[in-house]
């Protein structure tokens, strides 16, 4: 990757090499117009207390609670949170039971809320039957409980096999939250968004940073200008050097103005609404199934992670520079239906051996997923935060590269 200090010198770069060819016109805030042979991609991320996730991380909770107890539920939990109303629900079919309104308050009172914020509501039910006898096979094999389609990506433009505009605002938003959470940074809430915006080369290479825009809740009496320096120069500016990307960006703070009403006081939450920031920050193709508050035997979900484990696997191996992975399935399905993959034309060998090695080398049935990922036993709220392929926060078992060991 060509690392840069300044967007001064990738634009020195360019002219060298006779790649840029347009008029160029540096202002105070870096501005550039460029012809095709750049292109600016953006990508997003968003905080623990932002509305939707607080969502996200009551359905896992839930999740993961009830297959403590009962590791054969099958749950399809769904959130909404709206003002000073959460209601619970979906199907659940359990052995164990678990208090739901207490899985709430796991959730929000670390956040600051108290029990007088919220009514809670829950409406749960069995899972339907017809899709029971579906998933639960006789040959103790397990089957996709929905027709669904998946994809899982990976790219060498960052160590994190992620893209760089998405890890970058990813983490952002990680270190902000920590960071309230320390309480070293006076006024800050915990209800925020990240926006990177990155130059990408005509290959398709990121090069640089233009622009990064900050949302961020804050108390009725904080010093934005004092929390804005701290903010760039202690956490900003650090993530962006980390990956040798120019620190003279132009960054937007709060561009509104005041941010003090925040999460379902501010905006209303439901699961499953942030299903580009749970993956690949809208680089990446997305089948449209949301993750959180699903089960194993929900494909959407499960696949996804394993659709993701093999690009990732793929790519650190140097097989290709990038790679997307798709998946497409029946319900009852023991394995999937459609296998398709595409390296955008950055492959070393070819597709035929791609293909050819995914068959052989991966077992590819539901029933061998979820027993390699154990997923079973994970912290499923542990994953419904800062992304669902990002390891800065939380372990994940299908981000190992262990495929070829």
């Amino acid at each position: 990757m060509f690392a840069i200090s300044s967007l001064e010198q990738m634009l020195n770069y360019y002219i060298k090499n006779k790649i840029l060819v347009c008029y160029i016109q540096l202002d105070k805030m870096k501005q550039i117009k460029l012809n095709n042979k750049l292109k600016l991609i953006a990508s997003e991320s968003v905080g623990i207390g932002h509305p939707d996730k607080i969502c996200d991380q009551i359905a896992d909770h839930v999740l993961e609670n009830i297959l403590k107890q009962d590791p054969n539920s099958h749950v399809a939990c769904e959130v909404f949170a709206c003002n000073h109303l959460i209601i619970i629900g979906g199907e659940i079919t359990t052995k164990g039971y678990i208090d739901i309104t207490q899985c709430v308050w796991d959730i929000l009172l670390p956040l600051g809320y108290n029990e007088n914020d919220f009514t809670i509501l829950s409406n749960i039910n069995k899972q339907s039957e017809e899709i029971a006898a579906h998933v639960n096979k006789k040959n103790n094999k397990l089957g996709a409980g929905d027709i669904g389609v998946v994809y899982g990506y990976a790219t060498n433009e960052t160590p994190d096999y992620l893209p760089l505009p998405y890890v970058i605002a990813s983490k952002i938003i990680y270190e902000i939250n920590k960071q309230t959470f320390a309480k070293k940074l006076p006024g800050a809430n915990f209800d925020s968004k990240c926006q990177v915006v990155s130059f990408y080369d005509h290959n398709d290479h990121p090069i640089g940073i233009d622009k990064i825009i900050i949302s961020l809740q804050h108390k009725n009496d904080a010093d934005l200008k004092k929390l804005f320096h701290k903010i760039r120069t202690q956490i900003i500016d650090k993530i962006v050097k980390s990956y040798n990307m120019n620190t003279d960006y132009e960054l937007v703070f709060n561009n509104d103005g005041s941010f003090v009403i925040g999460g379902p006081f501010g905006d209303t939450g439901l699961t499953g609404r942030k299903i580009m920031v749970d993956t690949y920050g809208t680089i990446g193709r997305h089948g449209g199934g949301a993750f959180s508050g699903k089960d194993y035997t929900k494909v959407d979900r499960t696949y996804a992670y394993f659709a993701r484990y093999i690009a990732k696997n793929l790519v650190a191996a140097k097989y290709a520079d990038k790679m997307e992975i798709q998946f497409s399935f029946n319900i009852g399905s023991e394995l999937p239906i459609s296998l398709a993959v595409n390296c955008f034309g950055t492959n070393k060998i070819s597709l035929d051996k791609i293909y050819e090695i995914i068959r052989n080398k991966f077992d590819l049935s539901l029933t061998n997923i979820v027993k390699k990922f154990q997923m079973t036993k994970l912290e499923y709220s542990k994953f419904s935060v800062y992304g669902h392929f990002t390891e800065f926060y939380s372990k994940k078992p299908w981000e190992k590269l262990d495929a070829f060991n």
